[in-house]
């Protein structure tokens, strides 16, 4: 096929794949990923299930590559914004030189982000941008914006902070968003809501302050309607995990919404996780009950 053909392949693959992790709270299986309906009628494989980079024979560069942190948020792939993907083991051509096609033919990849066994965050489309060969690497940008940089190994100041704040954007929240949901088996902390395209992950403790570390104990799996309540402090929570709403909004009338949506989860126990390690920081929510009844 010609590179505009595959270009196509590529964002069409790209897009069934966002709409997989959509529903299922911004993550996929390895099952997925073996076999991921494309539409009319095609499937297409989207990961090599013995190697961490993927180059299907009838595309011209490789489609997507795994990184395996050894921990969760483990960032030593990273360094100033640009993801660091080393050399294919053992050669300097084979699996790297497709991977070195993808510069030269601009074609975007998928970069699928361990989180567990069978787990992947796909982040998409990212850039293979310079092959460092001295230091037997290549350098991914995570946005087609970073394609044009001057100098992909020495970055300027101005250059350097808006890769590192992509990397927040697109690989820290999405990640934080995917732990933090199946933690909560995809569903609504307050209401059981299961509907992964319609659940957040919001942060107990604001990730801009002291204590908004990106783990699963500073988060919540909560629904659109009660992450926005709970932001505003119109829906607070305890630390012996039982949700109360906002005096004022309990005094006002209004529709089913306020009535069933709000109204009707206050005094509710909140829903957590099965795994103790995961289930929501008691002092962190402390923390923010204050808030809550402040504002109360």
């Amino acid at each position: 096929m010609n590179l505009a053909d595959e270009r196509r392949l590529r964002l069409r693959i790209m897009d069934a794949l966002a709409e997989a992790a959509l529903r299922s709270g911004g993550e996929v299986s390895h099952r997925q990923l073996d076999a991921l309906d494309i539409g009319g009628g095609q499937v297409r494989r989207v990961r090599d299930t013995s190697r961490g980079i993927w180059n299907p024979q009838d595309l011209a560069a490789t489609l997507s590559i795994v990184s395996s942190p050894t921990g969760p948020y483990d960032d030593s792939e990273v360094v100033d914004g640009l993801f660091h993907y080393a050399y294919r083991a053992g050669s300097l051509d084979g699996d790297n030189a497709k991977l070195r096609a993808a510069i030269y033919q601009q074609l975007p990849l998928i970069l699928l982000r361990k989180l567990g066994p069978g787990r992947y965050l796909p982040v998409m489309p990212v850039y293979a941008v310079f092959d460092d060969a001295p230091r037997r690497r290549f350098l991914i940008a995570l946005d087609e914006n970073l394609r044009f940089l001057a100098n992909s190994v020495d970055l300027s100041p101005l250059e350097r902070r808006y890769a590192e704040r992509l990397v927040q954007q697109r690989l820290h929240q999405p990640e934080f968003r995917a732990r933090v949901i199946h933690a909560y088996q995809t569903r609504c902390a307050v209401c059981t809501l299961r509907h992964g395209d319609l659940l957040d992950a919001a942060h107990i403790i604001g990730d801009t302050l002291g204590a908004g570390d990106p783990l699963v104990t500073n988060g919540l799996s909560l629904c659109k309607i009660h992450h926005a309540a709970y932001d505003r402090n119109l829906l607070g929570i305890s630390p012996g995990y039982t949700v109360h709403i906002n005096q004022r909004l309990l005094d006002e009338i209004d529709g089913p919404m306020l009535e069933h949506g709000l109204k009707g989860m206050h005094d509710k126990s909140l829903t957590v996780p099965d795994r103790k390690a995961e289930r929501p920081d008691r002092d962190r929510l402390a923390i923010r009950f204050t808030s809550f009844l402040a504002a109360s």
